[in-house]
């Protein structure tokens, strides 16, 4: 385990930002936000979500406008907590271990390092902050009521989105894209459009980041209850004199032990709604009995509902890059400008001084590459993630606790079409790299050969390195693959719920998250996850008014 922790700090350093501190704003005085010590044994709702994060918060405030919501959210509250709230500590923050930590760090068994979120907010209060939403293909192909779509983005941009400051390095790749043909220049816009743009942020203009949690902001106080801490163990479901089996309530458990249960009213329409992420959610129906029957049995539950495609279609983006030591200092950024390519290779970058360390006192980054040993260095990152992706995994429980990491295999480049977008993607790279805009960072002498082999030397992820590693994009991208953290998938539309993002085969039951998703939206989720969460919560609230 010390040596996985230690890997996952290389990998950390590699986009880590340890520069300086900002001011935290006041936190919203949630009057609904308790532990869930507090919680009564039982109590009764109209709609219960299952997981307080990038969707689960927008989904829950919209249903409080006209009805009574249960949140449960098994980490903490992110306010108050400097590593979440400050860019300068990104890197602190995903670190993070501990029972309850905001980040829980998993590895895939591709061997990847990973970590999933544990907190409030969810994965928007761990990430490196970028804001884009998804293309206009995307939401057609996924048959969203456009005019509603756009309403709900900027709903949430009214919260959490701002305009990046763009300054000297992520000014200079993004010249370095136009010239490397990643036309036309877009300017700053939230819009998916090919050529290179800068997109938003959730972190403001002093650095401070907006999560999904700032989205209960709309929620009506009298109608909403968030318990934090609050470990689901199962959906409970009625079977006797249904036409198939209803979910009617929930049992959690608090940080004391002690559980509790929660149940919904007796009322058309009211529902259970899982919102727990690409990992959590097809745990939470395994668990409950809904997924492949083998697999329930062979951990000893009963059975409800034979559902094979829970946990399928699990997929990854994979991310490769290179870390670019710098002969001036750069100023500390994280995701501003995206090159989104007609490949399908999103380019991508962040800066900052912690990516330097000196020779001889124990680092984070690849050995320094000689002729510049004994200098503390600057630099950044430009990396790229490919669209989609093709390749497809699984995912199973490895136990039934329910605080217990499942087992994930993301099978990265298993489809030819995905390595040869990330070669394109890395050949764009040193186009940029090899760029007049990029001339006055780069060291003279230090050839972009240098820079790949100092991540294949670089523990990045607990892959085998190949001969041909240096020498081959191919072989560089199958060894150096890191993840860019947006994993989605296992409970998908079409397979595991409907349009209506309901669970096939019972009754009283969604699913409303990322794991959902066929494909990542965009070159980041995270706008299009909160939208998720406006839009179902609008469109549930529709369908209870016409009943």
């Amino acid at each position: 385990m010390a040596l996985q922790r230690w890997r996952l700090i290389c990998v950390l350093a590699v986009i880590s930002l340890f520069h300086g501190f900002c001011n935290s704003d006041k936190a919203p005085d949630y009057t609904f936000l308790h532990d869930a010590v507090l919680a009564p044994p039982v109590s009764f709702h109209d709609y219960i979500v299952i997981g307080g994060g990038t969707s689960g918060c927008p989904l829950a405030a919209t249903l409080s406008q006209g009805a009574t919501v249960l949140v449960l959210e098994r980490g903490g509250s992110p306010y108050g907590n400097g590593n979440i709230e400050n860019i300068a500590n990104f890197d602190a923050n995903i670190a993070a271990t501990g029972p309850d930590s905001p980040s829980q760090q998993f590895v895939s068994e591709d061997g990847v390092l990973n970590t999933r979120a544990r907190v409030l907010g969810g994965g928007s209060a761990l990430n490196a902050g970028f804001y884009t939403r998804a293309s206009k293909d995307y939401v057609k192909e996924a048959g969203w009521d456009e005019k509603l779509v756009e309403e709900s983005y900027e709903w949430v941009e009214s919260k959490v989105a701002f305009k990046p400051p763009v300054q000297g390095w992520q000014s200079a790749v993004r010249d370095g894209l136009i010239e490397a043909g990643v036309t036309p220049d877009n300017g700053f816009t939230y819009e998916h459009l090919l050529g290179t743009k800068i997109g938003g942020t959730i972190f403001d203009s002093s650095g401070h980041r907006h999560t999904a949690a700032n989205l209960l902001e709309y929620a009506q106080p009298e109608n909403t209850a968030v318990y934090l801490f609050a470990t689901v163990h199962k959906v409970l479901f009625s079977t006797v004199g249904e036409r198939r089996p209803r979910a009617y309530g929930v049992i959690f458990e608090d940080k004391a032990g002690r559980m509790h249960g929660a149940y919904l009213r007796k009322k058309a329409g009211n529902e259970i709604i899982v919102s727990a992420g690409a990992m959590g959610s097809p745990q939470v129906l395994m668990l409950s009995g809904i997924g492949p029957m083998q697999h329930l049995k062979n951990h000893g539950l009963e059975v409800l509902l034979d559902q094979p495609m829970v946990g399928q279609g699990m997929a990854d983006n994979p991310m490769n890059a290179l870390f670019v030591p710098t002969r001036k200092p750069v100023e500390v950024s994280l995701i501003e400008v995206v090159g989104i390519t007609s490949f399908g290779s999103y380019i991508e970058t962040a800066s900052g001084s912690g990516f330097g360390y000196q020779m001889g006192r124990p680092g984070m980054l690849p050995p320094p590459v000689s002729g510049f040993m004994n200098v503390s260095l600057a630099g950044g990152l430009i990396l790229e993630k490919i669209m989609g992706p093709i390749s497809k995994g699984h995912l199973e429980l490895r136990t039934i606790n329910p605080k217990d990491n499942p087992s994930v295999t993301f099978n990265y480049f298993k489809e030819p079409e995905d390595l040869r977008r990330c070669v394109q993607g890395m050949k764009t790279i040193i186009d940029v790299l090899n760029s007049q805009a990029m001339s006055s960072f780069r060291y003279n002498g230090l050839p972009v050969d240098a820079l790949i082999s100092m991540m294949v030397s670089s523990p990045v992820n607990l892959r085998p390195r190949h001969l041909t590693t240096a020498i081959s994009l191919e072989q560089f991208c199958i060894d150096t693959v890191m993840t860019i953290w947006h994993y989605h998938g296992g409970c998908q539309v079409g397979r595991v719920v409907d349009s209506d993002y309901k669970v096939i085969g019972v009754d009283s039951l969604r699913v409303v998250d990322g794991s959902t998703f066929s494909a990542s939206p965009g070159t980041n989720p995270q706008a299009t996850v909160m939208m998720l969460g406006r839009y179902m919560g609008q469109k549930i609230l529709q369908g209870r008014a016409s009943n």
